[in-house]
């Protein structure tokens, strides 16, 4: 049998249940209905490019740059706030640009949820949006524990054997 990892003792509890609960919320919207999912594409879209966002804000702030996360600092690119906030975090960082793909993968999902009209095509591009947002949210929580991540990957089993952490609490 496999040992748990130790709990980490350098996290305040409160950025510790801010990532539970975006992991939970994700779990939540991978496990309804096509029905469910169908119906609430819309907010259910928006919902997930906020977990997108909220995520590269932490980033953001994590650099020293928390007024680049305020909604009138960050000019949006090609209509949309998320990928305004990865151009604004990969500034100065060419690392971060391994990021870019899994941002646009997420506008593109949640745009295919919005105009699909099949019920279970609208649930399969959410449960890959969730996918995705959990992919963004293990990446950024991975560049915050190792600045020099450059070759690194999100799939690092050291990433996958511990709590994840957002530096500040998700909407």
């Amino acid at each position: 049998m496999a040992s748990q990892p130790a709990p980490r003792t350098d996290v305040p509890p409160a950025r510790e249940s801010a990532a539970a609960t975006v992991f939970g919320r994700l779990d939540e919207i991978a496990r309804m209905g096509d029905a469910a999912l169908a119906n609430g594409a819309g907010a259910l879209s928006d919902e997930l490019l906020g977990i997108g966002e909220t995520v590269l804000e932490a980033w953001l702030a994590s650099k020293g740059e928390a007024g680049q996360g305020r909604q009138a600092d960050v000019r949006p690119v090609e209509g949309f706030r998320l990928l305004g906030l990865h151009r604004a975090g990969a500034r100065g960082d060419p690392s971060f640009n391994a990021c870019r793909e899994t941002c646009r993968e997420l506008v593109f999902r949640t745009n295919c949820a919005r105009l699909g009209d099949d019920e279970n095509e609208v649930a399969k591009q959410l449960r890959l949006a969730a996918m995705v947002a959990r992919h963004l949210l293990l990446f950024i929580d991975g560049k915050l524990e190792n600045a020099g991540m450059g070759e690194f990957c999100c799939s690092s089993k050291s990433l996958r054997t511990r709590d994840v952490v957002l530096p500040v609490p998700v909407k």
